[in-house]
């Protein structure tokens, strides 16, 4: 079989069309033999590419249009601008999980085995009860940085205007609020859908989650029952004491042998020790420091030299924290319903039946438990950002060319901070705002 490419004319080819190539190719298909082999030689050009007997023409037409992609094209989607966030989870749907259920049931499946050949399940620390001496410096670390938080966040709140929805969980940092109708609150209809703002808090910019305190996370589960005799510490604070951190006031259980488990049944735990009562001494921490609730009365407004300072602290230790909690979360065991925003520390959640969310009569009010993430120890609660905190305020026909960023963030921003990159694709800052009559323009 021999081919031979034949000129191509103008009509079919044109050096302006790039990556298009039409051509005609002549076939010349010898007899033959079933003694003999034959091999196919391809070459482009003016000779004939093998010799043959007599040709039967074809033609064949071949075509692509794949224009090349440009050296820098990676580094444009690396370097992504105006990234949308990740969409409110219905109320009606239970959290997806964040390791793959697949996963999950794969590990079970492994832990089921090795009980039923009475092997026990091979644990490491923190798992088996121990403390891992690497991530004690991180849980100091966060504490300090989770008390600079509060300090400095109250202090920029005297300044910074922060406008919290009555009605729903909406929070806006500006000289007034915005004029966007996307309330849900029971009252919305007939507000068509309008918020009804009141002056924001702290707890409105750092959503306080907490968790119960527990001397022996390895001990008895909390029942229903005594769920009064455990104090409601922030669920960070709760990490960090399980991470090493040692609070006078709330005092842990630190084993020097560790757990051994079959499966799902504890063998040895050490035995159950009686929880000390909470006692305080004259050099051991102020819980008040841990605690948002208050804050703003316990510090006093800051001078306009210091507010820019004060706003780059806040911006840096909100990073520490968020960062000191991932790590300690990809070691110690944190759960979270899958239903509400209840959180628990520890390698197994709590029995108190406090769920009112999606089919909480199917589970009798009990949390459906799952591995949480840091979003749900440490939300960011995003708000809308603002170009001019004194400009115009906000409107719904416009909000495609708003941007979103933490809470913090955008309290440290108008208060004169420098942004963490990570935060300025999804703050739309390279976008110009128009009129709303010109954005009806705008394809």
């Amino acid at each position: 079989m021999v081919l031979k490419l034949l000129p191509v004319s103008s009509a079919l080819w044109d050096p302006s069309q790039k990556g298009v190539c039409l051509g005609i190719v002549e076939f010349k298909r010898p007899q033959l033999s079933a003694l003999r082999s034959y091999t196919l030689g391809l070459k482009f050009g003016h000779e004939q590419l093998q010799k043959g007997r007599p040709i039967i023409l074809g033609t064949f037409l071949c075509a692509s249009q794949r224009p090349k992609k440009s050296p820098s094209f990676k580094i444009q989607e690396a370097s992504s601008q105006n990234v949308d966030l990740p969409k409110r989870l219905p109320k009606n749907k239970k959290k997806p999980y964040p390791i793959p259920f697949e996963k999950i049931k794969q590990a079970a499946r492994k832990d089921k085995k090795l009980a039923q050949m009475g092997i026990e399940k091979p644990l490491d620390p923190p798992k088996n009860g121990l403390l891992v001496p690497d991530l004690i410096p991180v849980a100091y670390e966060v504490v300090d940085a989770w008390k600079v938080l509060i300090k400095d966040l109250a202090q920029l709140l005297h300044i910074i205007p922060v406008y919290a929805c009555s009605e729903c969980s909406e929070v806006h940092v500006a000289q007034t609020g915005h004029h966007i109708q996307n309330c849900l609150g029971q009252t919305s209809a007939s507000r068509r859908s309008f918020h009804s703002w009141v002056k924001g808090s702290i707890n409105d910019v750092l959503v306080p989650i907490e968790s119960y305190h527990l001397y022996d996370p390895f001990g008895r589960r909390i029942k229903h029952e005594t769920r009064f005799e455990y104090d409601r510490i922030p669920a960070v604070v709760e990490l960090c004491i399980q991470a090493g951190l040692d609070i006078p006031e709330y005092p842990s259980r630190r084993r020097t042998s560790p757990i051994r488990m079959i499966g799902k049944r504890v063998l040895d735990r050490g035995g159950y020790v009686e929880e000390p009562k909470p006692w305080r001494s004259a050099n051991s921490y102020s819980l008040a420091d841990f605690d948002t609730y208050g804050a703003c009365g316990r510090f006093p407004p800051p001078t306009s030299s210091d507010v820019a300072r004060i706003a780059q602290e806040t911006v840096d230790a909100y990073e520490i924290v968020r960062l000191g909690v991932e790590k300690l979360m990809k070691k110690y065991t944190v759960k979270a319903c899958g239903y509400c925003s209840e959180v628990h520390v520890g390698p197994w959640g709590h029995n108190a039946k406090l769920c009112g969310e999606f089919k909480h009569q199917w589970r009798d009010g009990k949390h459906g438990w799952q591995d949480a993430t840091v979003d749900e120890v440490f939300p960011p609660n995003y708000v809308w950002h603002v170009q001019d905190p004194k400009g115009p305020p906000m409107t719904g026909a416009l909000r495609r060319f708003y941007g979103k960023a933490p809470a913090v963030v955008e309290v440290c921003m108008q208060a004169g901070a420098q942004i963490p990159r990570k935060y300025v694709p999804m703050m739309r800052l390279d976008i110009v705002v128009p009129d709303s009559e010109e954005a009806r323009l705008v394809a």
